[in-house]
């Protein structure tokens, strides 16, 4: 079998989470024998679209016309498009159609949580077959390092007593920066750090504003990728994600795999798979975030993170590569079927 995995623009979403994703369906499908081209032009028994511009809805009309199997991947949502960058609203009416376009004309969907599942399969005159499953996470890349963890302190000087919170995304409203600065100042002995960036031009107004008079205690080194980022995660106090949407969070799965507690917005992506307490440590407002973070700092954590490193292990890379081609194996002998 070889599947075309087919991003759109693949450079600018790098450092987005669904160019994290392009990585974990690569190297998902590949270590479970799976061939992958990146290329339209190449030759392919099943396409998987990721992106929702002009040119992968073109290939999945042309897919659908040639009876060629397609799957299109649901990393998007209505609702997780809403109070993202600078003029949402003015780009919105666009952005849906492009997004209901692509799935009304899918026959099928993989999107990543339970939750997107429900969205996706409400929208109206959504007829494909919807399956949930993770975008995956690379356990071995984010088993525990001492080297990885020297260069974070050294890089952000780091005293030995001192207490580090990070964050992780883009700025948006979304992803609850204005939330991550709140708690901050409200526990200024406490480092937090958050790390992500977002072009000005894209950038909310009151995200500006927010990032400049942000607490003292708040440092944004912006964009930091490989080992200084795997380092703050093996050695942080904990993750605080208070993110108000989202389809599945894989910065979320990258914490629970790096074995660091999780705080995390009550919101209804992350049910039934993190519970409060059990894996994770849940909490709806900033008063909420600042107890739950407390309790990282004065309990022993140990149990939740085990029982949080077992919901990544159940989202492991060659688990995801086995369902992805039990997938695809069955879209493709029902398109057959089809013919």
């Amino acid at each position: 079998m070889k599947v075309l995995l087919y991003f759109e623009k693949a450079n600018a979403l790098k450092q987005s989470g669904i160019g994290r994703a392009l990585r974990h369906q690569k190297k998902a499908l590949e270590s479970v024998g799976v061939e992958v081209t990146l290329d339209p032009k190449d030759t392919y028994d099943l396409v998987h679209i990721n992106t929702l511009f002009n040119k992968s809805y073109k290939l999945l009309k042309k897919c659908n016309k040639k009876n060629i199997p397609v799957i299109v991947h649901g990393h998007s949502t209505v609702e997780d498009f809403r109070e993202s960058f600078r003029c949402w609203k003015l780009v919105k009416g666009s952005f849906y159609r492009c997004l209901f376009k692509m799935y009304r004309n899918a026959k099928y969907i993989i999107t990543p949580t339970p939750y997107s599942k429900n969205l996706i399969e409400n929208y109206k005159g959504v007829n494909a077959k919807v399956y949930d499953l993770s975008n995956g996470i690379d356990l071995e890349e984010y088993s525990y390092n001492e080297e990885k963890i020297k260069k974070f302190r050294e890089y952000f000087n780091l005293k030995d007593d001192e207490k580090v919170v990070i964050g992780v995304g883009l700025f948006f409203h979304r992803k609850g920066i204005e939330d991550f600065f709140s708690v901050a100042s409200k526990m200024p002995d406490v480092k937090f750090i958050w790390f992500g960036n977002l072009a000005r031009i894209l950038t909310q107004p009151r995200i500006l504003k927010a990032i400049k008079h942000r607490p003292e205690n708040v440092i944004m080194p912006g964009y930091i990728d490989g080992d200084i980022i795997k380092g703050a995660f093996h050695n942080a106090n904990c993750l605080l994600f208070p993110s108000f949407e989202e389809t599945e969070g894989i910065v979320v799965l990258e914490a629970l795999a790096s074995k660091i507690p999780v705080v995390i917005r009550d919101i209804g992506v992350y049910d039934p798979w993190l519970v409060d307490g059990l894996n994770s440590l849940k909490a709806k407002d900033v008063d909420g975030f600042i107890e739950k973070i407390n309790y990282c700092f004065n309990n022993d954590t140990t149990n939740i993170v085990e029982e949080g490193y077992k919901v990544a292990e159940e989202r492991s890379i060659s688990l995801i590569g086995n369902k992805l081609k039990e997938i695809y194996e069955y879209v493709i002998e029902e398109t057959k079927k089809a013919n």
